[in-house]
């Protein structure tokens, strides 16, 4: 009974046809057009009726590559494979065959599983008179929502029940808004996910010391971002004091971490889950920073340079660098460091 309980509850499968994804997707196809595919599984575990992809493609040191006998003996009835690969498939299995299945299988998990559209403005919603809708049929506003006067929504947004958007945030195209998410003085991007409880655009940590006393100071800034970013859930992201916050495009912000006011962040990053920025960090181009990461204000994280888990970052880190402990250094450094102290602790 529970088993089928959970088959009820899994997320539902378009079916669709090996040929249909072939042509979709450019693909090259050997085998049969009509194999229909009724959903994803990894390699390992997939049955018939199901699609798995097996790659040797080695885009980090996260990414596993599995041994070549969980190729030749899965199950599955359609494989996403590389060419020199195909011929360790199995007999009579479809094969769809790229240079890139990792990136491919993205693609298809997306066709396959794709959330049925929404659309219409729940009549328990709040939207105050002088919002701009775009186009205002192709526009999903949940139920108990808030969309103040003066808010801009562009076309095939989505924004799912209790969230707040105020009166001066502009919604690009396509983004999508989560339960509970409270944007302000932000402009968001086409093709967001802005996920659950997320807060962009309120006041950042900003104080001075006036005559003994803590004394804030007012923030005039907004929230810039850009296209395809997403924003990890319970995230908050701080509008600028006088200057701009800002995230470019194609940046992954994972759930908890904290991005203060004039935070500058550039494009295609990843920020893992509980990172911390201070005020005026600045973060290059396709940087990467691992769970838990602090940087101090006014750091600068150079393009292509990585931060370790943990580590508290006080100066600068060079464009392609890898830094990493408290306080951060290179990493070579800090390797030396530890295999030190562990060895003076034996002796």
């Amino acid at each position: 009974m529970l088993s089928k309980i959970k088959s009820l509850l899994a997320p539902a499968a378009t079916k669709t046809t090996a040929g249909q994804l072939a042509e979709k997707f450019g693909l090259e196809l050997r085998g049969n057009p009509e194999t229909v595919v009724c959903g994803v599984a990894p390699i390992a575990d997939a049955k018939p009726g199901q699609l798995a992809f097996y790659s040797t493609e080695q885009n980090s040191a996260a990414f596993k590559i599995l041994p070549i006998e969980v190729l030749k003996n899965t199950r599955a009835s359609v494989i996403l494979v590389q060419p020199e690969q195909a011929k360790n498939a199995p007999k009579g299995a479809t094969l769809l065959i790229t240079e890139t299945p990792r990136g491919n299988i993205v693609k298809i998990l997306g066709e396959i599983y794709r959330e049925k559209p929404r659309y219409g403005i729940s009549k328990k919603a709040t939207v105050e008179r002088g919002v701009f809708f775009r186009k205002r049929k192709t526009v999903y506003v949940g139920q108990y929502a808030t969309i103040e006067q003066g808010a801009i929504i562009e076309e095939d947004v989505k924004i799912y029940p209790g969230a707040f958007i105020g009166r001066n945030v502009t919604i690009g195209k396509g983004t999508i808004i989560q339960t509970g998410a409270h944007i302000e003085n932000a402009t968001i991007g086409a093709e967001c996910v802005i996920n659950a409880g997320a807060v962009i655009g309120k006041d950042g940590f900003g104080y001075t010391r006036q005559n003994g006393h803590n004394v804030f100071i007012p923030h005039v800034g907004r929230v810039i971002i850009g296209n395809r970013v997403s924003v990890g859930a319970n995230t908050c992201i701080d509008r600028g004091a006088m200057t701009d916050t800002q995230v470019g495009d194609g940046t992954k912000i994972d759930n908890l971490c904290q991005i203060a006011h004039g935070v500058v962040i550039g494009k295609e990053c990843f920020l893992a889950s509980g990172v911390g920025l201070a005020g005026g960090v600045v973060v290059g181009d396709r940087a990467l920073l691992a769970g838990q990461v602090g940087i101090a204000n006014g750091v600068k994280i150079g393009n292509d340079a990585e931060v370790g888990a943990h580590s508290g970052v006080f100066r600068s880190v060079p464009d392609g660098q890898k830094h990493m402990g408290y306080p951060a250094g290179p990493g070579t450094e800090f390797m030396r460091h530890y295999a030190w102290v562990k060895k003076q602790l034996k002796g």
